[in-house]
């Protein structure tokens, strides 16, 4: 058996985190979500006191910023490789930093195109927005209004890419996990 890739993607605030650690949790190999921390980094050494959604404006060099993430998003793909597990989920994958990319208008280049083109995943899980539990925090710098809008961006890009992302229903995170682990066979 080959060794599946599985992206767990979603706007911010739609309970994909919590989906990843419950999946951890259940013995699962997961790749953590990396662009809060940098987020978090940008922003302390930005300078703003106002609302705003894109992290890009804490930094000097948007664009390399955007590398730094999609390197990152590339090395957890080349890890789990050589990882001894048959499947391994990933909080966001390559195609997120493109979608993140073409909501805040922002031109990319076949270097960003042909690292979501040649690190194929096996699988995308799109957990939808949901107002009831979203929260803003100081690395969710998005509205609701945004998060929605970031959804139809990454709906877009998957399917761009030959994805046919699969819905997570809104339900708890145990019956997410559980119909994640049904559609993919995995008991």
């Amino acid at each position: 058996m080959g060794k599946n890739k599985v992206v767990i993607t979603g706007a911010p605030g739609t309970g994909k985190t919590s989906i990843v650690n419950g999946l951890e949790q259940r013995g699962f190999h997961c790749f953590h979500e990396i662009i809060r921390d940098m987020t978090s980094k940008a922003k302390q050494e930005g300078q703003s006191e106002h609302h705003i959604s894109n992290p890009l404006v804490f930094v000097d060099d948007a664009l390399q910023f955007n590398k730094d993430l999609l390197e990152g998003r590339t090395s957890h793909y080349r890890q789990s490789k050589h990882i001894n597990a048959h499947i391994s989920f990933f909080d966001r994958g390559i195609p997120d930093v493109l979608a993140y990319m073409d909501f805040f208008d922002q031109a990319y280049d076949d270097y960003f195109i042909s690292h979501a083109e040649n690190h194929r995943y096996d699988s995308v899980f799109i957990v939808p927005p949901w107002k009831e539990i979203y929260v803003s925090d100081n690395e969710r710098l998005e509205t609701f209004e945004e998060a929605e809008n970031i959804h139809h961006s990454l709906l877009k890009i998957y399917t761009q890419f030959g994805y046919n992302p699969i819905e997570v229903p809104k339900d708890d995170v145990l019956n997410r996990i559980d119909f994640i682990l049904e559609t993919l066979k995995i008991t």
